[in-house]
């Protein structure tokens, strides 16, 4: 779920005040107030962050605020890692979790944070890549609330596959977290 700029949470308040979740409604609604080319772009925006759906071909409907929430909180991180072409190795607590398969020993809704290891020429590069994801993200430390990405920049890298997911091995996780 992606972040909104002030003007589409403004966009989603005023079709939400006027239909909630039942009614649908038409892009024409903000003829005359916007220009079309932004009207495009807040119904665009609006449907890719989750907070409206099509309901048929030019109409929409409200997601609830509820659903909204919830689904804010479902994890990205993991699905962005699979997609990427760009090396890593989960390392420390997060290769831990799934060398033990306990996903959640480090996670709750409120701090969701993935230690991971990139090469030292990547950093930029998954920098860009996780903030076009709006996805929080530090190198070597940092915290803040909900999912964030720690880079732990290295020269190399060594990893298994678990889970779809590339992970340092067994031996390194275990001396590293002891």
């Amino acid at each position: 779920m992606n972040q909104l700029p002030p003007y589409g949470f403004r966009a989603y308040a005023l079709f939400y005040r006027q239909h909630s979740t039942k009614d649908k409604f038409k892009q024409s609604e903000l003829n005359g107030i916007i220009s079309s080319s932004m009207k495009k772009k807040i119904f665009a925006l609006l449907v890719k962050a989750g907070w409206l759906e099509k309901a048929s071909r030019q109409e929409y409907r409200c997601i609830s605020l509820e659903k909204i929430i919830k689904n804010s909180l479902k994890p990205v991180v993991p699905d962005l890692l699979k997609t990427s072409d760009l090396p890593y190795a989960l390392t420390g607590h997060s290769a831990l979790e799934l060398w033990k398969g306990h996903t959640g020993m480090q996670r709750n809704t409120v701090k969701t944070p993935y230690f991971i290891k990139v090469l030292k020429t990547d950093v930029q590069a998954w920098k860009n890549y996780l903030n076009h994801s709006s996805i929080p993200n530090y190198v070597e430390n940092g915290s803040t609330i909900g999912e964030f990405v720690v880079l732990i920049p290295a020269a190399r890298l060594r990893f298994a596959k678990r889970k779809g997911l590339k992970v340092e091995r067994l031996w390194q996780t275990v001396r590293q977290v002891e």
